[in-house]
């Protein structure tokens, strides 16, 4: 007699060891089989959640890009006027949404899986949205967009300089995009 392992959080597990292997090894180096030792789960469990890695990458990322996106919005939120607004997005680029390695590796295969597969950009698109629509609480959509362009830029810098922006650099550039004409 088979006995079956009660796992209601299988799925959920496996999009997390995904996430975790795609930050280790990229999406290149990622397969059923590694997510599957790695999640310890059967291979064919695999087949049984997503029906394929295809499937499995966009639910991955898709958590991925909404739960940056959610720290996104949060901070902003929270900010009250122009001033609290400003230290809302250095604070994003400098701890919130590419705090960790971890964050920004991810962010970065998500933006070269994106860049080569149109599919993807739905992803990367609705992230953007979210991103510029939290913005334009305090700033009008064509600030909003540079900002976007500034917190986007500035994690390229982030994850391929040897050196984390410094916060006072940060906080400049977002006085002089914020500035009034």
């Amino acid at each position: 007699m088979t006995v079956r392992r009660h796992d209601p959080d299988r799925r959920s597990r496996i999009i997390d060891v995904c996430l975790d292997l795609i930050a280790e090894v990229g999406v290149a180096g990622v397969s059923h089989r590694k997510v599957a030792a790695a999640a310890d789960v059967p291979l064919g469990s695999m087949t049984y959640h997503f029906t394929g890695m295809d499937e499995l990458l966009r639910e991955a990322f898709g958590r991925f890009s909404r739960g940056v996106s959610d720290g996104f919005e949060q901070r902003m939120s929270e900010a009250t006027d122009l001033t609290t607004a400003r230290a809302a997005v250095v604070e994003i680029i400098t701890r919130d949404v590419f705090g960790t390695h971890r964050d920004l590796v991810l962010t970065h295969e998500l933006y070269t899986l994106a860049a080569r597969e149109p599919a993807y950009r739905e992803l990367t698109n609705a992230w953007m949205a979210r991103s510029r629509a939290a913005l334009e609480r305090h700033f009008d959509p064509v600030t909003a967009r540079m900002l976007d362009a500034l917190i986007e830029g500035l994690t390229i810098h982030r994850a391929l300089d040897t050196e984390a922006p410094r916060p006072e650099t940060v906080t400049e550039a977002v006085r002089r995009i914020t500035a009034a004409g």
